[in-house]
């Protein structure tokens, strides 16, 4: 389940996302937590090989566009 830590540490990462986006991305997290847990996975491992965060996310992303895709429409 997406918990309350969690949830604040990603508010923090995303003070300057407007609060319709930041709600939204919860909802998505918690239909299916797990998913988003691979996916955090991956962007650590290609930042540990030396990408920078934001390059390693929209890589991980598009890589699992169809997925996400999906989550979005059903809400």
């Amino acid at each position: 389940m997406f918990n309350f830590l969690m949830k604040q540490a990603l508010k923090y990462k995303m003070k300057d996302v407007p609060k319709e986006q930041q709600e939204m991305l919860f909802k998505l997290i918690e239909k299916d937590p797990q998913f988003f847990q691979k996916m955090a996975e991956e962007i650590k491992q290609k930042t540990k090989a030396g990408l920078d965060e934001q390059t390693a996310a929209m890589q991980v992303m598009m890589k699992h566009k169809d997925k996400l895709q999906s989550l979005a429409k059903d809400m």
